[in-house]
């Protein structure tokens, strides 16, 4: 994962930030593709006038190999099947356990450029880990954030005529083994960690609210409860 596929550049970063209106849509747990195609249609489909939106999903196990992503970085995919998807990055695990949110922003109309949007996705996912007292990190050229040296969140994106899709993977109380069948991200021995582990919550509910108002705050949403979209 942690790459940015762009079809088009996005606006400059620009000082202010402005209030926006934002649609939060929880999936629940869902397979992969459905999920996927969805997001596509829903940014092809979109107009300067379209809401943005946050969409939370668990995902069914899968493994995604990003747009310049290396067949050898899956080593024994087995029982998990693998999809080649449109986003940047290499390799990465998707299960049960883990949050996965899909931040669909117009970036021109945010006026935020796409290394700040990064940058603040990852903030993000550091100020969450801080409620549980746990001290999250950048890593110089491996975006996503790691704690002692594992890996916690992955971040892999796509923006299209400036517009936002895919997202981050965030480990929080999940069976970590089936990154023993990939090189995460394309890193040969990069170690993954949850929240669980590093002492946090038992599951996802008590972080999600947490993650999206920490998502919320960085790009200066206000946001609101929506159903979940129709998935074909």
């Amino acid at each position: 994962m942690d790459a940015v596929g762009v079809a088009e550049p996005a606006a400059a970063p620009a000082a202010a930030r402005v209030r926006a209106a934002a649609r939060l849509r929880d999936l629940g747990r869902q397979p992969y593709e459905p999920v996927w195609r969805a997001m596509q249609a829903f940014t092809d489909a979109r107009t300067d006038d379209t809401p943005d939106e946050l969409w939370l999903v668990e995902h069914d196990p899968v493994f995604t190999l990003g747009q310049a992503g290396k067949p050898e970085h899956v080593l024994m995919p087995g029982d998990i099947p693998v999809l080649h998807v449109d986003r940047g990055g290499q390799v990465t695990y998707h299960g049960p356990g883990q949050i996965v949110l899909y931040p669909l922003l117009d970036l021109r109309r945010l006026k935020v450029g796409v290394r700040e949007y990064v940058e603040r996705i990852e903030q993000a996912v550091i100020d969450t880990l801080a409620e549980w007292n746990i001290e999250g990190r950048r890593r110089d050229g491996a975006p996503g954030v790691y704690v002692n040296g594992a890996k916690v969140m992955a971040l892999g994106i796509r923006v299209r005529r400036g517009c936002t899709f895919h997202g981050l993977a965030f480990n929080i109380a999940m069976d970590l083994s089936p990154y023993r069948r990939i090189n995460p991200c394309g890193y040969e021995g990069l170690q993954v960690t949850s929240v669980l582990d590093l002492g946090g919550p038992s599951g996802m509910e008590p972080v999600k609210p947490v993650l999206v108002a920490q998502l919320a705050r960085q790009f200066g949403l206000d946001v609101d409860a929506a159903p979940p979209p129709t998935l074909a």
